[in-house]
């Protein structure tokens, strides 16, 4: 089957994919700061890195099937509260995505059989807020903060396509997934009977049980068709009230109290426009391909995850 290196492979969305495709039968290799800190599945082992450099690491790039580079701070931050954007965090988020991009193309420079396929991580942020508008992969992208990381994000491997790699961009929605992410935050309101919209409740959230983001990822990955931008969100994007009602149905909650955006821009800064613009993006390439989604109805999704 094949060497598929992972970096980011110990989060949430890595983890997952490190397991599916390990118990596909490839060598999983994750890349890791703590390689000893983590509890791994028979076919998959943690190889130390600085996630800065290719050293200790560069090696295994040659004649593997394919690098998955998923490394980069989050977004949100660690805590259950988003970490503002200050000029920091900024540089912070900017700078791990850079030094990841230039690890895994100084890894592939090097092979002497190079890597068949590269999966490279992004986000519908790219997109900047667009209201109403529908979001296909070919979309032109936007002009705040989070859609200039992306495009910067996506840029740092593009070299490697000059050398024969196939390379796929990942613009994954916001993942659903009852390990961590953003469900837990969204839940919490409406446990405490104080769920509603945020903001207007109109802008679009793009979202994804986190099996069929990872069920996405290695279509994408063994599909040698694949090439280029692929949106990684359910079918029917929702809107922000209309994915507040749901849940609150699934929680046998009230969903009716809206948080007006004044008051998250006082609460989180800049950060808060991750929720108040949305993205009407769909996932209009892995249909064209053929991909199936297990999870396409959102009542459905929170259903099994929060079962």
């Amino acid at each position: 089957m094949g060497r598929i290196i992972i970096t980011g492979g110990t989060g949430l969305i890595g983890s997952r994919l490190a397991k599916n495709l390990a118990e596909g039968g490839y060598e999983v290799v994750v890349l890791s700061r703590n390689p000893a800190g983590h509890d791994l599945l028979n076919g998959v082992r943690a190889v130390q890195w600085d996630a800065r450099t290719a050293v200790g690491w560069g090696h295994l790039a040659d004649g593997a099937a394919a690098i998955v580079n998923l490394a980069g701070a989050s977004i949100a931050g660690e805590g259950f509260v988003p970490a503002r954007w200050t000029a920091q965090r900024k540089q912070l988020l900017r700078q791990s995505r850079i030094n990841a991009g230039q690890a895994v193309v100084a890894a592939i420079s090097q092979a002497e059989n190079k890597p068949r396929v590269l999966l490279q991580a992004s986000a519908v942020g790219y997109y900047g807020g667009r209201g109403d508008e529908i979001l296909r992969a070919d979309a032109a992208p936007g002009y705040d903060f989070l859609a200039a990381l992306c495009q910067e994000w996506e840029a740092e491997t593009a070299v490697v396509e000059q050398w024969g790699v196939r390379r796929v961009l990942l613009r994954t929605g916001v993942v659903l997934s009852a390990a961590g992410g953003a469900l837990p935050r969204l839940m919490l309101p409406f446990k405490l009977f104080v769920g509603g919209p945020l903001g207007s409740g109109r802008q679009y959230m793009p979202w994804i049980h986190l099996d069929d983001a990872v069920q996405a990822m290695r279509f994408l990955l063994e599909h040698d068709d694949a090439q280029g931008a692929y949106n990684l969100a359910a079918t029917r994007p929702l809107t922000n009230k209309e994915f507040g009602r749901i849940l609150g149905k699934v929680l046998k909650r009230p969903a009716y109290l809206p948080v007006p955006a004044f008051a998250l821009r006082l609460l989180l800064g800049e950060v808060a426009d991750v929720v108040l613009k949305g993205q009407r993006a769909i996932p209009a390439g892995l249909q064209n391909l053929g991909f199936e989604f297990a999870y396409p109805d959102a009542e459905a999704a929170l259903q099994e995850l929060i079962s």
